[in-house]
């Protein structure tokens, strides 16, 4: 079973139903403040029109929790998109028709039927009479089993990933299936509790795993550290340090923080001073790593010949304590090997320093690319699967 990509099936002047992800955020007036969903969903888009087809295009925009709620229309994402496109977007707020109103046209939020999130069979039929061909665009949203993801795909023979999804996939999965090495995997962020599948199924590839973040401080306090008021996950002691003898028992290099940027206080302006060493004085709390432990990490992920990134060293969000976050960022980007920026608040941390042209794929997924890159089956690529 293979996933198909656009030019491996016959688009010429086809009805087409796009599943993009234009989740994109919105301020108090309605209008959109980040449009990098809908320009990534472009490339697709552009090859559609290309080959003369009539388009569907399909999202979800917040948690309207299945009732129409005008806060969340796609009625401002249909305008915008018609000024990058520069021709018509109509608006299908009825349907029940499964009529084509314009050759690009975008129907109102998915979620506002309670039918979306609930994987029904009836509403994937009624959004079927709106193509010949199903294309999945929606990488952001390809973990979840919804309607316009995976049953409405199973209603078609004719199917593919688009461009968008065909690279999240290339890079996320193919690529890393025989990574040139040394491949080093650095995990970020709060929690390990969010983060242990992904661990576990990078121990098999990788040949270095860099901890940074708060969920280093649950490793370090698993080693018989003191962490001060650190967050730890005092549940997960055991996982943490079950992993580090796995990590031993296949050959990965565990690399923890070596020194840390403290504060007596989680604020912005709090006084940060660094600590002598791995271990956090009574009274302060880690909230980002140290100098010496930004040397270290920078060093390895420029030596990388594969470098996989998620999860910031800190609460990169403000400026005392971003540092780190930034380093990791500059030394992916000085990288001249394979670097994945893999979701989330890395891709925040990238785009904050503009380093986005230095790296060889940053994500569009948050919990799709977790999902992925732990080694999962995503629902919507699963239903996009074909016999050969």
């Amino acid at each position: 079973m293979a996933v198909k990509s656009l030019d491996q099936i016959d688009l010429k002047g086809k009805r087409v139903l796009v599943r993009v992800d234009f989740n994109v955020p919105m301020n108090d007036a309605g209008e959109i403040t980040d449009d990098s969903r809908i320009r990534a969903a472009l490339p697709t888009i552009q090859t559609l029109l290309e080959n003369q087809c009539k388009m569907t295009l399909m999202s979800h925009l917040g948690r309207p929790k299945g009732q129409v709620n005008p806060k969340y229309s796609m009625a401002p994402v249909a305008t915008y998109l018609a000024k990058l496109l520069e021709q018509p977007v109509h608006l299908v707020t009825d349907f029940s028709d499964g009529g084509q109103h314009a050759t690009v046209q975008l129907l109102e939020n998915l979620r506002f039927s309670p039918g979306e999130t609930k994987n029904d069979a009836a509403f994937a039929k009624t959004l079927a009479a709106y193509g010949e061909v199903y294309i999945n665009d929606a990488f952001g949203a390809a973990h979840r089993a919804h309607a316009s993801i995976a049953a409405v795909a199973e209603l078609f023979s004719v199917k593919a990933a688009g461009h968008l999804l065909t690279k999240e996939l290339h890079y996320l999965k193919d690529a890393l299936k025989a990574p040139e090495r040394p491949f080093v995997a650095i995990l970020g962020g709060s929690k390990i509790s969010d983060k242990l599948k992904l661990i576990d199924n990078l121990l098999d590839k990788v040949d270095r795993l860099i901890i940074g973040g708060g969920m280093s401080y649950t490793f370090l306090k698993a080693r018989g550290l003191e962490v001060g008021t650190s967050l730890v996950e005092n549940d997960f002691l055991e996982e943490a340090k079950a992993l580090e003898a796995k990590c031993e028992a296949k050959g990965v290099a565990l690399t923890l923080p070596l020194d840390h940027l403290v504060a007596a206080e989680f604020k912005a302006d709090a006084a940060a001073e660094i600590t002598l060493d791995a271990a956090i004085p009574e009274g302060y709390m880690g909230l980002d790593i140290g100098p010496e432990t930004i040397n270290l990490y920078a060093t390895h992920v420029r030596e990388a010949k594969t470098a996989v990134w998620n999860g910031p060293m800190g609460v990169f969000e403000w400026e005392t304590f971003a540092t780190g976050t930034i380093s990791v960022a500059e030394a992916m980007a000085e990288n001249g090997g394979l670097t994945v920026i893999g979701g989330g608040d890395s891709v925040a941390a990238v785009n904050k320093v503009g380093l986005q042209a230095a790296m060889t794929h940053i994500s569009t997924g948050g919990g799709a690319s977790l999902e992925l890159l732990g080694g999962h089956d995503l629902p919507g690529v699963v239903a996009l699967e074909v016999g050969e």
